[in-house]
């Protein structure tokens, strides 16, 4: 995180910038993880971590869980002409989840950490790889284009609050309100083996008629991701606020 001092001389001498910085060191933000199933995937990736073959490195896991979640948008485009293109999006979303999980706790196993390499190329991999899966979503015609655009527009605004979030107070959180990222693989692997059985729905209330399963889901998460930003915004704001308080 930048200081005063850091602030002063990028703009008194920009060249005594980088000494500055080696100087000063990387001040690693605390994660935060109480998603339902952080207790037994931590678990299950340092088992794997510390059997994982020396020549397999974390930027391969990277790129893997990058590639298999382009691929999980892809295969939902493809879905579009071939139901069962939904069952390969299942098996992207468990290559994405190793990929993406284990790389870091190889790197923290093996004493190889890279926290502001590591911290950056991660989210900006995962920035394009929702972009790409909501675009397979918004394509497959199991979901409107809207509902897709919607759902991405609310998933980075979380992005953008969390970053935020972690430079000003130290703090990375990798889940909200015990729902993270697995758990939302998790909710997507299950909602597509529904689409294979029942890809409409049909209410009897008020909003009478036939909808499509994932459009009634988006909406459903559009909503709670919605609330999300709202509420941890309002939170961080007050934090910041009583601890930089103008006396």
């Amino acid at each position: 995180m930048a200081s005063p001092m850091i602030d002063f001389c990028e703009q008194a001498n920009p060249k005594v910038l980088l000494e500055v910085r080696r100087m000063k060191g990387f001040e690693n933000a605390r994660r935060i993880h109480n998603g339902l199933t952080s207790g037994v995937e931590r678990r299950v990736l340092l088992w794997m971590a510390e059997r994982t073959p020396p020549w397999i490195h974390s930027d391969h896991l990277t790129m893997l869980g990058f590639v298999a979640q382009v691929m999980g948008g892809v295969s939902y485009a493809l879905a579009r002409w071939n139901r069962y293109w939904l069952l390969a999006v299942i098996g992207f979303l468990a290559l994405n989840w190793l990929g993406d999980s284990l790389d870091g706790t190889i790197a923290r196993v093996r004493q190889q950490l890279r926290p502001r390499y590591g911290f950056y190329v991660d989210h900006v991999v995962d920035t394009f790889g929702g972009l790409a899966l909501m675009g397979g979503l918004a394509l497959s015609g199991y979901m409107l284009p809207w509902v897709a655009i919607g759902l991405l527009v609310a998933f980075l605004l979380l992005s953008i609050q969390s970053y935020l979030a972690t430079y000003t107070l130290g703090e990375f959180q990798l889940s909200f309100w015990n729902f993270g990222p697995t758990e939302l693989r998790i909710l997507l692997a299950g909602g597509n083996v529904a689409l294979l059985y029942r890809p409409m729905i049909l209410f009897q209330t008020i909003l009478h008629g036939h909808y499509r399963l994932f459009d009634v889901g988006g909406v459903i998460g559009l909503i709670g991701m919605s609330a999300m930003v709202i509420f941890f915004t309002a939170r961080n704001t007050r934090r910041l606020y009583l601890e930089e308080k103008i006396r």
